[in-house]
């Protein structure tokens, strides 16, 4: 087998595409790739073009609904203003439980830092920066501020 280098491609089911293009486009600025109406398919770029790809796909309004997860990877010198940057595009940022962050939490068993965040149809998102230093799993989810003074 050979072996995989990257995660390329994923896609996120939305009950409205074009509301799903103003969240990804404007709101997270994720360059637009392309759009298929007649699929109800919209394509963004995530980082550089060509290196990776997200996909939103229209499957309309029901009472029933399945929602998914996908983890942007952010330069960890730009985690702690997420927060504050999420706010300002009116997005609330959520902790590891799904309650309102002031700051990043560290998985520690990676150790990574993080910010979560939902898309308007439920979607959990997730800005998240890989950390220096050893894994410590027996912490469990920890504030950034806590980590920090830790590791210290």
């Amino acid at each position: 087998m050979i072996a995989i280098q990257d995660l390329f491609e994923s896609h996120l089911t939305v009950s409205d595409l074009d509301r799903a293009i103003e969240f990804y486009r404007d709101a997270l600025r994720l360059p637009l790739a392309s759009v298929i109406p007649e699929r109800r398919v919209a394509f963004f770029w995530v980082g550089a073009r060509g290196k990776a790809m997200l996909g939103v796909w229209e499957t309309g309004k029901g009472p029933q609904k399945m929602t998914h997860h996908v983890a942007f990877r952010v330069d960890g010198n730009d985690l702690e203003a997420v927060p504050q940057s999420l706010r300002a595009a009116g997005i609330a940022p959520l902790d590891f439980h799904g309650r309102p962050a002031e700051e990043p939490v560290v998985l520690t068993w990676m150790p990574a830092a993080a910010v979560y965040f939902r898309d308007p149809d439920g979607n959990l998102l997730e800005f998240l920066a890989m950390l220096p230093g050893e894994a410590r799993p027996e912490l469990g989810v920890l504030p950034l501020s806590s980590w920090r003074a830790i590791s210290a």
